[in-house]
């Protein structure tokens, strides 16, 4: 892999203003790539543009969305549909952790609403412009923890627990990259886990120390590794749908593995997406 091989390429980063999003945008610019960079903080965005500005050769693009708000997710896509013919990369990374459970202003849990179905319906308002291109997904091996469900997407039943519902949310972009592959031949899809790694995530639950304390975790920049290798990568060394640790396919266990669930999965986001249209 060159400094420059991805000169002339434009790549769409969510969650880009810290952690592993702003690693791997940053990877992306050191490439040569177009990066557009998406976050919910002005400030923050602000400072990640500027970073992306001095180490690459191609002009950043910001992109204000908070991903608990569908409209600011549809307001996105249009500004990028107006303004960028081709996307050959969409990481979908943005995520969160939630204490407990809220419900978005669409009506959704609010960890399954940011870390999957806005990603869901980025990706969905990019299609045309990702024909040929990829979409990697930041999942976590936190997904055999969770509980999906596809027809309780508000979390009303069964106990709340932030940590199931991050572990669920995570099991539905491992699912969501395998139906992607199936549905869209034309767009390689894949997830990966990227490790335990030192972030900001968790913020106001007892997990948040041990993701910004820990010494032994992941620094950001070894996390984003397998995701710039997997929007890199030659095409063939790439198993659509696939799960992916450190650049190596991983076998994917339990409901997590079953292309029933997915699809089932698939049609209740398309649902959610699309209910304001509907009704």
């Amino acid at each position: 892999m060159t400094p420059r091989d991805m000169a002339g390429r434009t790549v769409v980063v969510t969650g880009a203003t810290s952690g592993i999003g702003r690693s791997a945008a940053v990877g992306f610019a050191r490439r040569g790539a177009e990066v557009v960079a998406v976050g919910r903080d002005p400030a923050r965005l602000k400072d990640v543009l500027s970073e992306l500005t001095e180490v690459g050769q191609a002009k950043p693009y910001g992109v204000g969305a908070d991903f608990a708000r569908f409209d600011d997710v549809r307001a996105a896509g249009e500004d990028l549909r107006g303004r960028f013919e081709h996307v050959d990369v969409l990481a979908s990374n943005a995520g969160g952790m939630f204490r407990t459970r809220t419900l978005t202003a669409d009506g959704y849990e609010s960890t399954i609403q940011v870390n999957h179905l806005s990603g869901f319906l980025l990706a969905h308002l990019l299609r045309e412009r990702l024909s040929g291109g990829r979409i990697v997904v930041t999942s976590s091996d936190a997904y055999t923890t969770g509980r999906l469900d596809p027809d309780d997407l508000r979390a009303e039943r069964g106990r709340y627990g932030a940590g199931r519902a991050y572990g669920t949310s995570k099991q539905a972009g491992i699912l969501f990259a395998a139906e992607a592959a199936r549905r869209w031949p034309d767009v390689l899809a894949a997830s990966f886990h990227p490790g335990q790694v030192r972030t900001l995530i968790g913020r106001g639950t007892i997990a948040s120390w041990y993701f910004r304390f820990n010494p032994l975790l992941r620094t950001a920049d070894r996390a984003a590794d397998t995701l710039l290798w997997l929007a890199t990568a030659p095409a063939e060394r790439i198993e659509p749908g696939g799960y992916y640790m450190d650049r190596r396919p991983h076998p994917v266990k339990g409901p997590t593995a079953d292309p029933a669930l997915a699809a089932r999965l698939w049609d209740a986001s398309a649902a959610a997406i699309s209910e304001r249209e509907s009704t």
